[in-house]
Order: C-alpha cells, then structure tokens, then sequence
C-alpha cells in the first residue's frame, strides 16, 4: 500500500506521534521501564536531581514613560531608583533595568500600532486597515511554546484586562487590532487573550483538575475529540462567509477550543516533564466571581493566575497586557492627582503639569509588577525560590509617549533563570541597542537558542 493510500484519521496520527514522542523523553527522565537492565536501574539510583525550569512572563503597559522619573542616572550595581521605580526597591538585587534598547523597525510607524504589536517580534509592523496584517514573525513567547509548549498542558497563557477593538484609526491608518495583542502565533496570526479573570480560572483549574483525571474522565477524552472535530469543520465552513473582523472574532473562539484540544492531548498521554512541582494544586484558591470593576483588583487577580500556573508547571509561559494601546483609562480613583485619561498625560506636550500623574501611573504600574515578584518569591523550589527560577520581562513599547519614540525603552527583567541571570544592575546599553539583543539572551535561558531574533545583532550580555 502506498503513502498516499493510507489514510490515517487525524486523531490517530496526533495519538501515535504523542507516543513516538513520549518514549524518549520517558528514557531522558531516567526512569525505570519494566525491561530495564540492573545497569539501567543502578544509574538510575544515582541520577542528579532534575533542576526545576524556566518560566517567562512578558508583562507589557501602554503608552510610554515619563523618562526623568523612570531611568536611573548610574550604571552598575550602585544606582538608585527613580520615583517610577521606587515600588521595586525590594527586589533591586532580583532585576535588571534597561537603558538605551530601541527597535528600529517602529521608527517609520505612525503613533502607537507600529511599536505595540511588535513588542515582541521586534520586525515592521504592516500599515494596513486591518486585510492583509502583518508583524513580521512569531513573538518571542509563541517562539517559546512552540519548541516546549509540549512539556505542560497549557503551552502559554494569554492575558489581558481590554477587550479587542476592531476598526481603523483614521488619524494614523492602521487597524486597531495591533494595538490589542503582543502575543502572536505568525506574522499575520494573534494568540487570544483572556480578559476574564473567572474565564482564566477556570482555564488554569481544568488544566490542575487534568492532572489528577480519574480513568472515567480520560477514557471520555475520546469522545470530546469527535465533538472537536465537529467544531473545526463547522468552524471551516463558517469562516469563509465571513468579513476580516468576524474572521478574527471567531479565531479567537477556535483558539479556545485548541486550548481544549491539547489540554485532551497532554492528558491521554505519558507525562512528558522531567520535572514536576511538589504540588500541582491549590485548595486555597478560589476561583473569581466575575470581572471586577477595580482596575488594580482586575489586574491583581490576572497576575495571581500567572504565579499559580508557574507554580503548578501548567505552563511555563505567559504575556500579559495591563490595557490596550492608547489606552484612555483613567487612574483617579487608584492614585491621588490622576484623574484624567492616561493617553492624554502621556501627551504631556511638555507641560509640567502633566509630567507627576504621568509619573504616578507608571509608578502605579511598577507596584504592580513588584506584587508579581512577591507572589513568586514567596513559593519555594528546592533551595531557590519560583523567582530565581523564572524572567519577568516588564516594559512599554515606546519611552517618551507625547514623542512615541521606540528608542530608549522602559524595560525590566526581573528573576535570575535558574541561576543564568546577574541581576541587580542597571545596564545602559550603546544608544540604538536592539531590544532583540536581549530577546536573544532570553530564549537562550529558555532552553530555546536561536542565532538571531527579529533585528538583534548580537546576544544582550546579562549572564
């Protein structure tokens, strides 16, 4: 029987390559098969312990920075933390800060489109009213689940606070929907975000549920398939009598139904993991009524949910997207003096009094990411904490917001990798860095080196 004669339904491929996969990696782990030799089970009984892995989150706020209030005056170790930053002087010795990191390929964009969908693709972003988009390549974080997605039942998790808005901004030309993702599959393809905090709960629990299924609940993994395949065809047909808007509605729908998808996948397979946390449940978590109206109780909660996924090995990646680009929201009732639109602060058209809630903003941010490293820090590993061993890029993709200019960004990394990071520095990079340098330096901690990413140069020096 030839190749083409043989037809193999897709289940069935998808289930026999997860078991010519889990082979191996069953025999990397060291563990012992019923055939193993007494050689194989004496250097098993010696094996080094399987150090816990890397995560990375890539939190992402809009609009820019108030740059006399962010940047530290000194390079080094010895630098002192401007007013934006002050929230992190906790975990000063758990982070590094940027200056000087630029992506060249926004400076011919008109406003914020061009520099917020690429903030992690660091490649041009296509002007278009939204037929034919493109960001130039897969983001760092969907280049990541790609090659160790494998290893958890959630590849990645996406999340957000802003709902999706289609359309195009007349001033500028460009669609909307750039401004609503950082997180991208392909050139022309964005991953999903979830804005409800309950939604994402119940995501991350029915992936920790998964992990202790009974047998009943995995033998009706099989008929959870059939009705997914349903879904795909009737999706299928769907799509094609649709306009460019609904086409993407509807994408991120057949999204939530991949999620599904590989979530059976991981389940009715072995385990591929060599590591796994002591715990993969959180009894004392409960999942959240709805979505709140507190914008920083919003926030809090979606950051909670990227601390137990990290925790519970339910991912290892995430993005997360505290609102939109021009973002309108306003900050009046959360900080004193800041009641106003932020877009409109972060177009301070050089007035001074713009410039201090322009400045409490970003520093509100700051506090935000500094509850995120408190969460991690706070969940021990072995004799390191969930925070040594995980990155946490935290920036904006633009410095100045009234210039919109991708030079000088506001970037953080906080965490040390597993020990692959010297943190506690601040580094001030030439003028015109590529950010991508540093993208470069992180997917080589992820355990995914490539030789180039968008438009670096070289490796970012962080070791």
């Amino acid at each position: 029987m030839t190749p083409k004669n043989c037809l193999i339904p897709r289940r069935t491929f998808l289930r026999g390559a997860g078991v010519m996969l889990g082979l191996p990696l069953l025999q990397a782990m060291g563990k012992v098969l019923p055939s193993a030799s007494p050689e194989a089970v004496a250097r098993t009984s010696v094996a080094p312990a399987v150090q816990a892995p890397v995560r990375m989150a890539c939190l992402y706020f809009p609009n820019g920075v108030w740059e006399k209030n962010w940047f530290p005056q000194q390079a080094g170790a010895d630098y002192e933390l401007p007013f934006s930053l002050e929230p992190l002087a906790e975990h000063k010795k758990d982070m590094l800060v940027f200056s000087g990191l630029d992506k060249a390929h926004s400076h011919g964009g008109d406003g914020h489109y061009a520099k917020t969908a690429n903030f992690l693709t660091g490649l041009h972003v296509r002007k278009t009213p939204g037929k034919d988009i493109s960001v130039g390549g897969a983001s760092i974080d969907q280049l990541c689940a790609q090659k160790i997605g494998r290893f958890t039942p959630l590849p990645s998790l996406e999340l957000g606070i802003d709902p999706v808005i289609s359309g195009i901004d007349s001033v500028v030309g460009y669609t909307r929907l750039y401004g609503c993702y950082i997180s991208w599959r392909s050139p022309s393809t964005p991953v999903a975000k979830e804005i409800n905090p309950r939604l994402a709960c119940e995501r991350l629990f029915g992936v920790i549920r998964g992990n202790h299924a009974s047998a009943k609940d995995r033998r009706q993994t099989e008929d959870n398939r059939a009705l997914l395949d349903l879904v795909f065809d009737d999706a299928k047909r769907l799509r094609n009598k649709l306009g460019r808007d609904d086409q993407y509605k509807l994408d991120e729908y057949l999204d939530s139904v991949r999620d599904v998808e590989r979530r059976l996948e991981f389940f009715s397979k072995p385990d591929p993991r060599e590591w796994r946390p002591a715990s993969q449940t959180r009894e004392d978590v409960a999942a959240p009524t709805g979505t709140p109206g507190d914008h920083q109780e919003h926030a809090r909660l979606m950051l909670d949910l990227i601390a137990l996924a990290f925790e519970t090995d339910s991912t290892r990646i995430a993005t997360f997207m505290f609102a939109n680009d021009v973002s309108p929201k306003n900050f009046g009732k959360l900080i004193t003096g800041t009641g106003g639109s932020h877009h409109e602060f972060s177009h301070h058209q050089n007035k001074a009094e713009k410039y201090e809630p322009y400045s409490k903003i970003n520093r509100w941010h700051a506090e935000q990411l500094a509850y995120l490293l408190n969460k991690l820090r706070n969940v021990r590993e072995g004799d390191r904490t969930l925070l040594d061993n995980s990155m946490v890029l935290f920036g904006s993709s633009m410095s100045d917001g009234n210039r919109h200019d991708p030079n000088n960004l506001p970037i953080i990394l906080a965490g040390r990798a597993g020990g692959k990071i010297s943190s506690g520095r601040h580094i001030a990079s030439p003028k015109n860095t590529p950010l991508c340098n540093l993208y470069v330096s992180m997917l080589d901690r992820m355990g995914t080196p490539v030789e180039a990413f968008g438009d670096s140069k070289e490796a970012l020096e962080i070791g």
